[in-house]
C-alpha cells in the first residue's frame, strides 16, 4: 500500500505524549475527531477496542445496531443530516463483510463515513484463521481510501487521515481495519490532525478562464436550463444556487440526490429529472440552448440514452471531481472546484436577466402532466389509496418541515417527486446503489442527528423487511422516528417493470407479508393501520403530533404504476405520462 505524506495542523509542536493501548488510542482520535456518535456490533477481533469503549461512555455514545449493515446506514443517515463523517464499527469476517453494502452505497452518494474493523492478530494474516477476510482487498473497490493497521504505533496517522479524507473534497467512505495485537499493544500517543495529503488535492481551485465562458454562455443563452444534484448541498452551495438562479432567471431543476438544496415551492424550481422525474424538465432538456449542470454526474437515471441527451446545448458542468467531467456527457465549459467557490466567483459576471417566455413552457408541461397524472396521484377519485395522497398528508401535516428518508422503489420515486422541502438536507434516500432496506437504519441515524426535526421514513413492504430488526435500536434508545410503510404486497417497482416490459409475468414479486402492525407492538412501538382514505389525515396527524416513536402502515392499491416514466435506454424526449 503507497504511504503518503501528510502535513499536520502543528508540525512543529508536539503533544505531551501519553502510552496507552492501541484500543484506548482509536477512542481517543475519535474524541479528537468531534465524534460523539456512532454504530456497531461487537465481536471477538474488535472486543479490545469495545472495552476500551465501555470506559469512555460519557464521552462517546455507541448505539447496538441488530445487523453491521444497519450501522452503516444509520451511520449515512446521519451523515447527510449533519454534514459530519459518520462512524460504523464492526468485527473482522463477516461482521467485515456485512459492512460492504453501506460502504459501496455510500461510496456512489459521496457520504463521509469512517467504518473501523477488527481484523486476526498480524502473525495469522493470510492463514484463513478464524474469522479473517480479505477485507482491504474486498472494500477497495467501494470505497474512497482504506488502510490496514497492524502495528499501534500507525494508528493516530492512519485516523487522522482516514478522517481527512472521508470528509474533504468529494466526501465519501473510508475503511480502517485494525489486528488484534495492534490493539493490545501499548505505545507512546500523540494526536495531530491531519490537513492535506500529498498528491491529493480535494478542492481544485476554479480556473478564472472557465468561470469567464461559462458567464458568458449564461448571458448570451436564450433557452438556459440549470440541473443541480447533491454537490450543492454537499458544498454548502445552497445560497449560491438560489442566487444565480434568481439573478440570471434561469428554470432549475434536480437530481433525487440535490432535492431540498432549493425550496420546492421557489418560482423558479421547475421540478425532478430522471426515469421518474417531471415532464416537463425532462422534456425540455432536448430544447434548452444551454444545459449548467451544478454537483451532478450525468447519472444514466438522468440522462437516459446519451446519444440523444441535449444534443443541441451547450453544455457547463461545475464539477468538484475531475473524474466526472467529460464522463458521461462532453461539456464544452468546465469549471472543476468547489460548488461554493466557483459560483461565488460566477455571480458577479452574471447580468440580471429573466426567461420567462422559456419559462412558461415549463409551466405549461406541468400542466399536462398535472392534468393527466398529478391530481389522480394526490386527489384520486378511485377507490385505493395512492402512494401520492399519503405523501400529500405527510407534507400538510408536517408542514414541509420533515426530512423525509425513503427506501428504493415505488414509494422512493413518490416520495421523491411530491415531497416538499423547506429546508437543505430535507430528502435522504439511496441514489446510486439503489439500496432496499435502507430507509429504517438511516432515518434512525438522520433523528439522531437532528433531534429537532421530524424525521419519516417511507418504505416499501420489501425494503422494510430486509432491516427491519433494526426496530430493536428504536425501542432500545426510544429515537422519536416516524416509520409509514406504503404496503401493496409486492415488490412494486419490479412488478411495475413486469406488467409493461415482460408482459404481466410476475415471477417472485408478490410478497405474502407479516402482520407488520404486530410486529411494531412487539417492539413497544404506537402503530396503526389504514386502508380507507376516511382514516387516512387523522391517521397521518396523529403521527406526526406524537412525540414518540410511531409505525404507520398504509394499505395502498396492488397495481398502481408510478409515472411519468423514461423506458431504460430511451431518450428523455421519450418520457410516457401514462
Amino acid at each position: 500500500m503507497e504511504t503518503l505524506k501528510i502535513k499536520t495542523e502543528n508540525p512543529k509542536t508536539k503533544k505531551a505524549k501519553l502510552k496507552i493501548s492501541g484500543a484506548e488510542a482509536i477512542i481517543h482520535c475519535l474524541l479528537a475527531e468531534g465524534v460523539d456518535l456512532l454504530y456497531g456490533y461487537p465481536g471477538g477481533a474488535i472486543m479490545p477496542v469495545y472495552d476500551e469503549l465501555y470506559k469512555f461512555q460519557d464521552r462517546l455514545t455507541h448505539i447496538l445496531s441488530r445487523h453491521e449493515q444497519g450501522a452503516t446506514h444509520a451511520a449515512q443517515g446521519y451523515a447527510r443530516v449533519t454534514g459530519k463523517v459518520g462512524v460504523a464499527m464492526a468485527t473482522s469476517g463477516p461482521g467485515a463483510t456485512n459492512l460492504v453494502t453501506g460502504l459501496a452505497d455510500a461510496q456512489i452518494d459521496s457520504t463521509p463515513l469512517v467504518c473501523i474493523t477488527g481484523q486476526v492478530p498480524r502473525h495469522l494474516l493470510g492463514s484463513d484463521a478464524f474469522q479473517e477476510t480479505d477485507i482491504i482487498g474486498i472494500s477497495t473497490p467501494v470505497t474512497k481510501w482504506n488502510a490496514q493497521i497492524t502495528k499501534a504505533s500507525e494508528i493516530p496517522e492512519v485516523m487522522a487521515k482516514a478522517f481527512y479524507i472521508a470528509r474533504s473534497g468529494r466526501p465519501g467512505p473510508v475503511l480502517v481495519d485494525i489486528t488484534k495485537n495492534a490493539q493490545f499493544d501499548e505505545f507512546e500517543f500523540s494526536y495531530e490532525k491531519c490537513t492535506a495529503v500529498r498528491s491529493y488535492e480535494p478542492y481544485p481551485k476554479p480556473e478564472e478562464n472557465a468561470i469567464a465562458s461559462a458567464a458568458e454562455l449564461i448571458n448570451a443563452a436564450k433557452r438556459p436550463f440549470i440541473i443541480w444534484g447533491q454537490g450543492v448541498i454537499l458544498g454548502q452551495a445552497e445560497e449560491e444556487l438560489k442566487a444565480l438562479v434568481e439573478k440570471a432567471g434561469i428554470p432549475a431543476a434536480w437530481t433525487i440526490m440535490g432535492a431540498s438544496a432549493l425550496d420546492s415551492d421557489h418560482p423558479l424550481n421547475v421540478g425532478m429529472v430522471g426515469m421518474h422525474g417531471n415532464y416537463g424538465p425532462n422534456l425540455l432538456t432536448n430544447e434548452c440552448d444551454l444545459l449548467i449542470a451544478i454537483g451532478m454526474r450525468f447519472d444514466d437515471r438522468v440522462t437516459g440514452n446519451l446519444d440523444t441527451y441535449a444534443k443541441q446545448a451547450k453544455v457547463i458542468h461545475f464539477e468538484i471531481d475531475p473524474a466526472e467531467i467529460n464522463k458521461n456527457v462532453h461539456a464544452d465549459v468546465a469549471v472543476l472546484g468547489d460548488s461554493k467557490n466557483s459560483l461565488q466567483q460566477l455571480l458577479p459576471l452574471i447580468k440580471n436577466n429573466n426567461h420567462d417566455g422559456w419559462l412558461s413552457e415549463f409551466k405549461e408541461k406541468y400542466r399536462i402532466e398535472f392534468d393527466t397524472l398529478i391530481s389522480k396521484d394526490l386527489n384520486p377519485t378511485k377507490e385505493g389509496l395512492t402512494m401520492g395522497e399519503v405523501i400529500k398528508e405527510i407534507n400538510q401535516a408536517s408542514k414541509n418541515e420533515a426530512v423525509i428518508v425513503s427506501d428504493v422503489g415505488q414509494h422512493q420515486m413518490i416520495a421523491c417527486r411530491y415531497a416538499k422541502f423547506k429546508h437543505t438536507k430535507s430528502n435522504i434516500t439511496s441514489g446510486g446503489l439503489g439500496t432496499m432496506g435502507f430507509a429504517l437504519p438511516a432515518a434512525i441515524g438522520a433523528k439522531m442527528g437532528a433531534m429537532d426535526r421530524e424525521v419519516v421514513a417511507i418504505i416499501g413492504d420489501g425494503g422494510y423487511q430486509m432491516t427491519i430488526q433494526e426496530l430493536g435500536i428504536i425501542f432500545q434508545h426510544q429515537v422519536p422516528v416516524k416509520i409509514v410503510v406504503l404496503n401493496n404486497d409486492h415488490l412494486g417497482m419490479v412488478r411495475q417493470w413486469q406488467e409493461l416490459f415482460f408482459e404481466r409475468r410476475y415471477a417472485s414479486t408478490v410478497m405474502v407479508n407479516p402482520d407488520f402492525v404486530k410486529i411494531a407492538e412487539g417492539y413497544h412501538i404506537e402503530s396503526n393501520r389504514v386502508s380507507e382514505r376516511k382514516d387516512l389525515k387523522a391517521a397521518v396527524e396523529e403521527m406526526i403530533a406524537s412525540d414518540k416513536p410511531y409505525f404507520l402502515e398504509v394499505r395502498v392499491e396492488k397495481e398502481d404504476n408510478v409515472f411519468p416514466m423514461i423506458p431504460s435506454g430511451a431518450s428523455v424526449s421519450d418520457i410516457r405520462l401514462k
